[in-house]
């Protein structure tokens, strides 16, 4: 199996030596050379040649935001390495593999080299029913996993396991098992990243998953109380209420 090869954009010498460093300990693994500001790394990316660039976000010259998206169609996989989580959703708007947040840990590189291995094998696996590598016009999936950016970091959540997001002032909570994300994301914003099959806007204020509903209380509004699994009750507005009789053939 051939090695991959890696470039490493970022302004500061530390955080350089400590990812070829890391690099180095790992096995088939090749770094192909360093860049040191945005520039750089919008020129590596457009010649296409490697199969990953650990890209710093905050750079002189060009933030590595900018170089990905000036970059255009390039063969390169970015996994970006920042101080700074509340970029993560426009990374992966950008087709980010990962986000990794500084200090990067071995262990956490180690898995974001994974997947970025899982994307160059698939791409250069032969499609079923395609001829010479022509595009079969299928969509490409979108992201399997919900990138929240919170105060302590990147969240990668399952949206399976998303019950709901409540606006909370200007925050939203999302509520997944036990657990409780407080991030600025806006509740739009979250709503067009996370499936339609199974999100509905229960009401202006909160996002719903319909797969956690155990019971749907009727309330003089018109609208509903949902009981979910768990214990949490989410109000449902009369329009989305009647979308969801309408969705699911109940009797007015």
């Amino acid at each position: 199996m051939r090695p991959l090869t890696v470039w490493i954009a970022d302004d500061e010498l530390l955080a350089r030596r400590r990812l070829a460093r890391l690099l180095g300990a790992m096995e088939g693994v090749e770094v192909l050379g360093e860049c040191r500001d945005g520039v750089e790394a919008l020129a590596r990316l457009r010649e296409g040649v490697g199969d990953a660039m650990l890209l710093d976000v905050e750079m002189p010259g060009l933030t590595g935001l900018e170089a990905l998206g000036l970059a255009g169609a390039t063969g390169i996989r970015v996994v970006f390495t920042t101080a700074h989580a509340e970029h993560a959703v426009l990374a992966f708007d950008r087709e980010a593999v990962d986000y990794l947040l500084k200090p990067v840990e071995a262990a956490r590189l180690a898995r974001a080299l994974d997947r970025v291995r899982r994307a160059v094998g698939e791409a250069e696996a032969p499609s079923a029913g395609s001829h010479d590598g022509e595009d079969d016009g299928r969509p490409v999936p979108p992201l399997a996993r919900l990138p929240v950016a919170t105060r302590r970091g990147v969240v990668l959540l399952d949206p399976a396991t998303v019950s709901h997001v409540a606006l909370d002032g200007a925050s939203c909570l999302v509520h997944a098992g036990e657990a409780v994300y407080v991030t600025d994301h806006r509740l739009a914003d979250l709503e067009a990243r996370l499936p339609p099959d199974l999100f509905v806007r229960a009401q202006r204020r909160a996002l719903l998953n319909v797969q956690h509903v155990l019971r749907l209380e009727p309330i003089d509004t018109g609208g509903y109380l949902a009981h979910l699994r768990g214990g949490a009750v989410v109000e449902v507005s009369r329009q989305a209420a009647r979308r969801l009789r309408r969705a699911w053939d109940l009797p007015r």
